[in-house]
């Protein structure tokens, strides 16, 4: 391993907290959870984390200053020279102590606290792999018409990347909902994010809603109203041909059920047509027959 004062870019004099902070900015920077698709920054964080091992530990920091041990913790002088019995270092030998087992001069409980606090980890542990982040989401607005939203008709989204999907709105949406398409925001080591659609619902100018129930203005003329007959009106579906019944008063509510708005059970509510009594302007012979009714009344 190379010098690990160079791995971690501190001096030889640097404190213990220099090399605290300089571990933790490279971390930070090069901890798989952040770099999952590159293989170099997996390889240097390991480097930086063994350098940060040798040098938090005063014993070893002290030993490897002497050049008693190498960058990796080995010693450098052969076995069973100058203190170094046949079965390993013996303790206070050269000024160099080899921690009994299970003690690592307070490094592991160190570095947990690190990188708990750099990655979320539980304090005095080791960090725990997270999932890599997904990439954010796309907002988008989207106008339906007035008569889709009624019959919950699916609808074409046009993403960013150009792509079109087909969007199904729910039974009883309503204007401003937003709806999530997963899967379809921006990229990311994660995966992708998704598109958020917020619905925008468009007036139509035929009809109103009121709850479940649609409301429409039927313009009928006066001789049907007086005299009966058949007249189109829209409904959400398309025109149909509506009976109007002889002497049908202007005001008058006809209720076409299970014509209105899509409710969210599937069941829909009904279209409430209001009869419009058309008055022609300039008939000479209607003004005629009126002068004579009012006429004859009087």
């Amino acid at each position: 391993m190379a010098d690990p004062y160079a791995t971690l870019g501190v001096e030889r004099t640097a404190d213990e907290a220099a090399i605290k902070r300089a571990y933790r900015k490279l971390a930070k920077e090069l901890h798989p959870d952040r770099n999952a698709d590159n293989p170099k920054a997996a390889e240097r964080f390991k480097s930086v984390t063994a350098a940060y091992e040798l040098l938090s530990d005063k014993a070893k920091r002290a030993a490897y200053d002497r050049g008693e041990i190498d960058a990796d913790g080995n010693p450098r002088m052969p076995r069973g020279f100058d203190g170094f019995a046949r079965g390993g270092p013996r303790p206070g030998a050269g000024g160099f102590r080899q921690p009994p087992p299970g003690d690592m001069g307070g490094f592991e409980a160190d570095f947990g606290d690190i990188l708990s606090e750099l990655f979320g980890a539980a304090r005095g542990g080791r960090a725990g792999p997270r999932p890599a982040a997904k990439g954010p989401d796309v907002a988008y607005r989207l106008a339906v018409p007035f008569a889709d939203a009624a019959l919950a008709k699916p609808q074409r989204v046009t993403l960013r990347s150009g792509r079109t999907v087909d969007l199904k709105l729910p039974p009883g949406v309503e204007d401003g909902q937003q709806l999530r398409l997963a899967g379809q925001g921006e990229a990311g080591p994660g995966g992708p994010g998704d598109a958020l659609v917020t619905i925008a619902i468009q007036p139509d100018a035929r009809f109103e809603r009121e709850g479940d129930d649609v409301r429409a203005d039927l313009a009928v003329p006066l001789a049907t109203a007086v005299l009966g007959g058949k007249v189109r009106t829209p409904t959400l579906e398309g025109d149909v041909m509506l009976n109007v019944a002889p002497g049908t008063s202007s005001g008058k509510v006809m209720r076409l059920k299970g014509k209105g708005w899509t409710r969210r059970d599937g069941s829909r509510g009904d279209l409430l047509v209001r009869v419009m009594v058309e008055v022609p302007v300039g008939d000479a012979a209607l003004e005629q027959l009126f002068r004579e009714r009012q006429a004859g009344q009087r």
